[in-house]
């Protein structure tokens, strides 16, 4: 299955409720894809649309940089676990010199580099599993990814060591760090019940100390 088609069959070119800078392919409630299931997903082969959604965290902490631009202008900017490429394109249009945005899925790949060709943005893309990696990189961007405690403690791991300056966009996730960041900012995000299990959610973003 070719994963461009898929997105462009399957989602609808909208900006994200607090990133309208922004325009995505995502799912909507009059798509197919927002209500099916990963089991009817599988039998397509395809993984979980998690490039379809712009959740809570990635949508905050795009806002942020939009908002404070100096963070990332003129520098090298890793966004990790992209998803969208929400994030990435906001450090893109925020002024950073160059953009690496990062998820394993091959559909998240796809659905990032019709993102930024809708926005006529320019960031470069790979599929290859980062985290772990030595960095050079001046700022690395990590929008909702605490979801999960072994990617949670894999990610930290690896970002503590770094001098990279880390910034984190989080809605209260299980396993996002107690200790060791700093918040910067609070926003309130509208999301849906088939995502979150409310409406609105407060969401952080914060630097890693």
């Amino acid at each position: 299955m070719n994963p461009e088609a898929f997105i462009r069959a399957n989602a609808a070119l909208l900006a994200p409720p607090l990133v309208p800078e922004i325009k995505l392919y995502l799912a909507t409630e009059v798509v197919p894809l927002w209500r099916a299931t990963e089991d009817e997903l599988a039998k397509i082969g395809v993984p979980p649309p998690y490039w379809a959604f712009a959740w809570a965290g990635g949508q905050a902490l795009a806002r942020y940089i939009l908002d404070n631009p100096a963070l990332v202008s003129n520098k090298m900017v890793l966004d990790i676990g992209s998803g969208s490429g929400l994030v990435a394109l906001a450090a893109a249009k925020a002024g950073a010199t160059q953009v690496l945005a990062a998820d394993i899925d091959a559909f998240s790949c796809a659905a990032i580099g019709l993102n930024a060709a809708a926005n006529q943005l320019d960031i470069a893309v790979t599929q290859e599993d980062i985290i772990g990696q030595h960095s050079a990189w001046d700022v690395i961007l990590v929008g909702d990814l605490f979801y999960e405690r072994p990617l949670a403690e894999r990610l930290l791991a690896w970002l503590a060591p770094l001098k990279a300056t880390a910034l984190l966009g989080d809605p209260g996730r299980s396993y996002f760090p107690k200790h060791g960041v700093e918040k910067l900012a609070i926003y309130t995000v509208q999301t849906t019940r088939d995502l979150e299990d409310r409406e609105i959610r407060e969401t952080g973003v914060y630097r890693l100390v």
